[in-house]
């Protein structure tokens, strides 16, 4: 791009890269004076202002099962509606000395009235048991509690949904600098003057024609600054952690920053991009003599040098040998991990410069014919306990994916450091790429090459967004780490853009979902578990709300089709409702994680939210829970030895002793909706001082509803044996789902179970059709 200006930003960590209007304050800083759309600022701040209003993926899921139990309770409402209205009217309702409830022609029109209310009643709050109307609220519970809680950890949430789409992560692309090391550069290796330098005497080796040029260079040709105390004491140095590398390099070669900058002026300035990865100023010396100097990759910056200046001060060809000579130095520093820097020159007539200030602004700066000054390793140590972080991904199913501007030398022997390459076997294409050769591919053969990249070196920001769409795709769920201006649209394309606090800029932080406050791999890796603990707690709250929507469902639906009456009133089933819905929310979203759930494999986009582990708890459960009730309602009054006690006392009992089994079967069932895959369903519990509380709350308030307000809730007093029976058929749920859970469940989704075998019924219905009016064919040619 030509006429590229550096903005200079307040507060900015960096410069912006716009084309637009300038001004030379001649202090190397250009000022621009207008902006537009077509800028590279306006395309950047239009693409990630885009709002595409895609859902997360759990939100696609529990979109689908509100929906599916929605329709399922109002169908059994209905059913119920229909059925206990035609039995009513015509006569099959008794009362409790057996007479009918209604007698056509005889029954007064307010009392059938009261008899139909009463029967829609049931049917209306059949369909508020039924619509999971507490399942927002959990979801709403567990993101706010966990978005507290991931503070602690060094991440701070700005999208509440981020928390559970983290949980979905399937791969995680992750800058190299600063995230998985710890961006603490220092120039460890030099090579100047067409020999490697020993760093702690490279002042003395170097002659003072090279070290001026080295020195001019690297003063001027910097977004960074040196600060001297007024009281002595050390120099402060501003900048990136890779200009600080460099520039403290510089002044142990004796530079001396506000003197080098005041000697010459800047007439032009090329600030350094991630596309170029390279950077460069042109400058007028007090003789009029105009020096042009570059700095950036060190194999880009070395293809440009036909020269070097030699350990004699003299400016010779660079050969073929020397060519090769650098070029190993440079590879041989990348395998060391170290990030490789060319420093190079030219001198320009000054006669070819621009005079005029709008032709001077659409400059290129020329960039070839360089005399190379040096090439400089710089070491960024990797984080400690980044391998382990790394290694916990890999076990959870989560690949860890390294996408870097540097050298993909460099970025090979970090990855190798880091565990995300295993050996030097896996270290070869495509698993380690360049960004320039995965940008060329089309956009099918992106996506193939993208599942298999555990490395890209030399990308650009472009490059990391088209590996994000390739990998969205493909159906993962995609989280990026990114801290420069110029990472703002894979941000904010991934599913989880995740920023860092440090070393980020504010688009970058305004354009992620999560904003990692210590830029620690580690903390990212937090943020994985807290969003697996999201997920999971949504679905042992809809494993428990299931098991009582099914089991309330059924045992309704059987009782009012056999029998006209229904054992759960409209106040009990509301009550229950409660139980089920707000106080289950409460005790269930707020499970905090565990190191269990880094053990499983991500759930992706179309892994289905009720697993068939939950559907072989819940159905175990209701089962149960359906069959003792059930059995209770029908031979209750002689089980519970009620034939003494008049018939509506008799009813009154065994409703109330229902209703509270069935109660207590739930406050039993939420200890094994915690741990839907795990025998021991009371571990960390004592951790859990909300859900506790809960289940103690309900325990005193059901006692309560029994005990005291049976007026309210149409229940009557139990004695000490009906409520031991009411504990005991709670308490069997226990054992029951410790059975249940060494009961084998396949692998393939239970729904997928049934397509299949819908598809394979509806292909032999196909066949044995064909096969039908083949031998009708044959039967027609045989006659004819």
């Amino acid at each position: 791009m030509t006429g590229e200006s550096k903005i200079v930003q307040k507060n900015s960590r960096e410069p912006f890269l716009m084309s637009g209007c300038k001004v030379a304050d001649g202090s190397g800083t250009m000022l621009v004076t207008g902006v537009g759309i077509n800028t590279e600022w306006g395309l950047l701040m239009a693409s990630i202002s885009e709002d595409n209003g895609e859902e997360t993926p759990l939100q696609v899921r529990l979109n689908g099962v509100a929906t599916f139990i929605g329709i399922v309770g109002l169908t059994v409402a209905l059913l119920v509606l229909v059925v206990l209205l035609v039995r009513y009217f015509t006569g099959h309702t008794k009362n409790f000395d057996g007479s009918p409830e209604f007698v056509a022609g005889k029954t007064k029109v307010s009392k059938a009235v009261d008899g139909a209310v009463k029967i829609l009643t049931v049917a209306v709050t059949i369909v508020v048991v039924a619509v999971p109307e507490g399942l927002p609220l959990a979801v709403t519970l567990t993101l706010a509690y966990s978005m507290r809680k991931m503070m602690r950890d060094k991440a701070l949430v700005r999208r509440l949904s981020a928390c559970e789409t983290m949980g979905s992560a399937t791969t995680i692309c992750s800058d190299k600098t600063g995230t998985l090391t710890l961006n603490q550069m220092t120039v460890v290796e030099a090579f100047s003057g067409g020999k490697k330098m020993d760093l702690p005497e490279s002042k003395s080796q170097l002659p003072p024609i090279l070290s001026s040029l080295l020195i001019e260079g690297i003063a001027q040709n910097t977004t960074g600054s040196v600060f001297v105390p007024e009281g002595g004491g050390d120099l402060e140095i501003s900048g990136s952690p890779t200009e600080k590398a460099i520039m403290g390099w510089a002044i142990k070669l004796g530079m001396n920053f506000d003197a080098v900058r005041s000697e010459s002026n800047v007439i032009h300035v090329f600030p350094f991009n991630s596309e170029k990865k390279k950077g460069g100023v042109a400058l007028q010396l007090p003789n009029s003599q105009v020096h042009i100097h570059w700095k950036g990759a060190a194999e880009i910056v070395l293809a440009s040098c036909t020269k070097y200046v030699d350990a004699s001060g003299n400016t010779v060809p660079l050969d073929q040998d020397k060519v090769s000579f650098f070029k190993k130095a440079i590879e041989d520093m990348a395998c060391s991990s170290l990030r490789c820097v060319s420093i190079a020159y030219r001198t320009y007539d000054m006669d070819k410069v621009p005079a005029d200030e709008q032709q001077l602004a659409q400059w290129v700066i020329p960039q070839d014919d360089l005399v190379l000054l040096a090439i400089i390793g710089i070491k960024d140590p990797c984080r400690p306990g980044v391998r382990d972080a790394v290694r916990l991904c890999q076990n959870a199913g989560v690949k860890v994916r390294m996408v870097t501007g540097d050298n993909p030398q460099t970025a090979k022997a970090i990855a190798l450091e880091c565990g995300i390459l295993s050996s030097e076997e896996d270290a070869v294409e495509p698993n380690v790429i360049e960004g320039r050769v995965f940008r060329e591919y089309s956009d099918s053969e992106r996506e193939d090459i993208a599942e298999k990249i555990s490395v890209m070196g030399r990308s650009s920001p472009n490059d990391k967004l088209l590996l994000v769409q390739a990998l969205k795709r493909r159906g993962h769920v995609v989280a990026v780490t990114g801290d420069g201006t110029n990472d703002a649209p894979a941000l904010h394309e991934a599913d989880i853009g995740l920023s860092m606090g440090i070393q980020g800029t504010e688009v970058a932080k305004e354009s992620s979902d999560i904003i990692i406050l210590d830029d620690n791999f580690a903390s990212v890796v937090k943020v994985v578990r807290w969003g697996r603990s999201v997920y999971a707690n949504i679905q042992k709250f809809i494993q428990f709300q299931l098991t009582v929507n099914v089991a309330a469902l059924i045992i309704n639906v059987v009782s009012a089709m056999s029998s006209g009456e229904v054992p759960l009133n409209a106040v009990q089933l509301l009550w229950v409702n409660l139980i089920m819905d707000t106080l289950g929310a409460l005790a269930l979203a707020t499970e905090p994680p565990t190191d269990h759930l880094m053990n499983r494999s991500p759930v992706g986009r179309r892994e289905p939210l009720i697993t068939n582990i939950m559907w072989r708890n819940l159905l175990v459960q209701a089962a149960y829970q359906v069959t003792v009730l059930l059995v209770l309602n029908f031979r209750g009054e002689s089980i519970l030895g009620l034939e003494h006690e008049t018939p509506q006392r008799a009813i009154e009992v065994k409703n109330t002793l229902i209703f509270n089994a069935f109660v207590l079967c739930q406050i039993f069932n939420e200890f094994n909706a915690r741990k839907p895959d795990e025998i021991n369903i009371f571990k960390g519990i004592s951790k859990n001082h909300l859900f506790i509380a809960i289940i103690g709350i309900t325990l005193v308030l059901q006692v309560i509803i029994v005990e005291f307000v049976g007026k309210f809730t149409s229940t009557v007093k139990l004695n000490w044996k009906q409520w031991l029976i009411s504990i005991i058929i709670g308490f069997i749920g226990w054992p029951l789902a410790a059975l249940a859970k060494l009961i084998p469940v396949p692998q393939t989704p239970l729904h997928k179970f049934f397509t299949n075998m819908c598809n394979r019924r509806a292909k032999s219905s196909k066949s044995s059709k064909s096969s039908k009016s083949s031998s009708v064919e044959v039967t027609n040619n045989s006659q004819h």
